[in-house]
């Protein structure tokens, strides 16, 4: 299997990228979340490409070797992440790709969704679904979602996750495959951070409590096939919000619950997430010659 490290200069950033398969196949960019880095595909990406896809994975800005942008509002999803994944596109010279989120990748994947359906063929979003979705669902993901208040916090939130070797931290993503890596990459100088502006510099606790109107931020519904898949074990979000997603869609909306796997499903149940991803990518419009 061909597997490239690629750092390359993208909006303004220095950005490092996983990029597996063969140059000519069909391309797909999957985007992680907090507190990942590109590292979390590596279970999925070898099946992927097996199956005939290029799969191109991001550090998202801020995160793993991934240049830390200057101010809170370098982390807008619109303007920086978003800006950032269609710049590595133009660097890599692909025309139109699958696209894939997890987490606040998924954030980042609903908006590039919406906003430019000319580079996508399709969506398959991890977890988190449309961020109207998100906003509307009820009580038990607001219960969910305490964290985020947490996290806006500065300097105190910091504290908490670094306090007695990072004890918080383990707490709670302690389990996770990979944890050791992820902990040596977000406790470096300034990771931690920039993680957690992703979330003050988009969803405030205003913005939970009094969503923005509708049109505010552009373009909102998609339409590009979208698959939503939301693992049964799902700590942090509730099967509520991506269930609801099929409302802001206007294509088709393939919606598949996973058993027996937790937040990060694409680590807990890799052949089940290749094998959704491959058949949705299959489904969707062919991409077009490069």
């Amino acid at each position: 299997m061909r597997a490239v490290a690629h750092r390359i200069d993208a909006n303004g950033l220095r950005h490092f990228i996983r990029d597996s398969g063969d140059e000519d196949a069909p391309a797909a960019i999957l985007l992680h979340g907090f507190p990942d880095s590109s590292a979390v595909w590596n279970d999925v990406t070898p099946l992927l490409v097996a199956s005939g896809f290029r799969v191109i994975a991001p550090d998202m800005r801020g995160f793993g070797e991934t240049d830390i942008p200057e101010t809170l509002a370098d982390y807008d999803i619109r303007s920086g992440a978003g800006a950032d994944v269609i710049a590595i596109l133009d660097h890599l010279k692909i025309e139109r790709a699958h696209l894939v989120g997890h987490d606040f990748g998924a954030a980042v994947a609903w908006a590039l969704a919406a906003e430019r359906p000319d580079r996508f063929l399709s969506l398959a979003a991890l977890s988190v679904g449309h961020p109207r979705a998100f906003l509307a669902a009820g009580a038990e993901q607001k219960r969910k979602s305490f964290y985020i208040v947490v996290h806006q916090l500065r300097g105190v939130c910091e504290w908490l996750y670094r306090r007695n070797d990072w004890a918080l931290f383990r707490t709670r993503w302690n389990g996770v495959r990979g944890f050791d890596e992820m902990l040596a990459l977000i406790s470096r100088p300034g990771r931690l951070t920039a993680g957690l502006n992703w979330y003050r510099a988009n969803i405030s606790l205003k913005r939970m409590l009094l969503p923005p109107a509708e049109g505010e931020f552009g373009e909102e519904t998609v339409r590009i096939p979208t698959l939503g898949i939301w693992p049964e074990g799902d700590a942090f979000l509730g099967e509520e919000q991506m269930a609801g997603s099929r409302n802001y869609v206007e294509a088709p909306w393939t919606y598949e619950l996973v058993a027996g796997a937790g937040h990060w499903v694409q680590v807990d149940a890799p052949d089940r997430v290749a094998a959704l991803l491959e058949r949705h990518w299959r489904r969707a419009p062919p991409a077009p010659n490069r």
